[in-house]
């Protein structure tokens, strides 16, 4: 097999769907060992016998980003079958979108505990067999929402944590061959945004058309914009690029 990413071992989490599971086929098709935890159990079990289908090398659980053993857990067994932990994609995300007088204490604590604790947990976890193995590339998933977001006061602020807690990884992890990125991507078609059209009662088409006026290259994202950043930051000749925010948007952001 050839490819990118070939000896590589790649964890990933909520990788069952959407932009996670894009992810996980790009690193799988150009020769990784692919890990995905996320708490969809089903989702998983689908993926599992896909990529195996496909002859790719694949190690599924469920498990919950917000519970440290659980992430921990997982790391140590996947070092174990594949014999490292070379690049970590923090991916899972939830949203739990209102304006701020209507939302709740949990609608805040959810979304704050599954980025950014979550975020904290598995790279903590990672941190330590990638210093051992003087390598590794972390890669976490923010968001244009960081820079401000009409009825995401939680995601955008824990967006925005995600971006400060990469620069602060590149500095502290860098002399140990580990860079620390993040990719933020603006408006992608997923099953997320899928289900934002239908809470807020219009169809995805529609949903699509209203935000492409905004979008100066005239169409929306797809999952595999986003991963082919994500695969920028995780290959080998980009060790000089650490610390860093690439907003996937289709136009400037800042």
């Amino acid at each position: 097999m050839t490819g990118r990413f070939v000896g590589k071992v790649a964890f990933i989490t909520g990788g069952s769907r959407g932009i996670g599971k894009d992810i996980a086929e790009t690193f799988a098709e150009e020769g990784a060992r692919v890990a995905i935890i996320d708490i969809n159990e089903d989702g998983l079990q689908e993926l599992s016998i896909e990529f195996k289908e496909k002859g790719y090398q694949i190690y599924t659980k469920e498990a919950n980003i917000v519970n440290y053993e659980e992430v921990k857990k997982a790391l140590k067994e996947v070092n174990s079958r594949f014999g490292s932990i070379d690049i970590l994609v923090n991916n899972a995300g939830i949203i739990r979108d209102n304006l701020l007088f209507k939302m709740t204490e949990n609608d805040w604590q959810q979304v704050i505990d599954v980025h950014l604790k979550g975020t904290f947990n598995t790279s903590r976890a990672a941190q330590k067999y990638m210093v051992k193995q003087k390598y590794g590339r972390i890669i976490n998933i923010s968001s244009t929402s960081a820079l401000g977001n009409r009825g995401q006061s939680n995601y955008a602020t824990a967006k925005a944590g995600i971006q400060g807690f990469t620069k602060t990884l590149a500095i502290e992890l860098g002399k140990y061959g580990i860079t620390t990125n993040s990719v933020a991507p603006g408006f992608i078609e997923t099953e997320m945004t899928k289900e934002t059209a239908e809470r807020i009662g219009v169809s995805f088409d529609k949903f699509v058309e209203s935000r492409i006026v905004n979008i100066p290259v005239g169409r929306s994202g797809k999952p595999s914009d986003v991963s082919n950043a994500v695969s920028f930051f995780a290959d080998e000749k980009s060790s000089f690029i650490n610390g860093q925010i690439i907003y996937v948007a289709g136009g400037p952001k800042s």
